[in-house]
């Protein structure tokens, strides 16, 4: 069965670096699909962050400043992000996934990790 789950710190101070990993099973990243990671604000919508693909092109989201890195390490299977600078506005549950497209196709989500960025 495909599961991924995520993991990383859940409290940072602003400035520092945000490193998250993904940690998949059932399935390589290196086989299909796009790996994603998505972010939640509370009270709004899904915000994708960021994919790389199986075979290591990456895409990311604009509205993110430039801020965001996203990774692989095949040996491992697993995917991983990096949010530099952060601010207390990317206080969010952060979530790994894996979309099929075409477009939006979320097949697999990770539970989630709530990350608090507080001064």
């Amino acid at each position: 069965q495909v599961q991924l789950q995520e993991s990383g710190p859940g409290l940072l101070n602003p400035s520092q670096t945000l490193s998250l990993t993904c940690t998949v099973s059932g399935i390589s990243v290196a086989t299909s699909y796009y790996w994603t990671w998505v972010r939640q604000v509370p009270g709004k919508g899904l915000e994708v962050l960021a994919h790389i693909d199986y075979i290591g092109i990456t895409n990311y989201n604009p509205a993110l400043e430039g801020r965001t890195s996203i990774s692989r390490d095949t040996s491992k299977n697993q995917f991983t992000l990096q949010v530099s600078y952060v601010s207390p506005e990317d206080t969010a549950v952060y979530y790994c996934a894996r979309n099929d497209g075409p477009g939006p196709n979320y097949a697999y989500w990770g539970q989630g990790t709530q990350v608090t960025v507080s001064a």
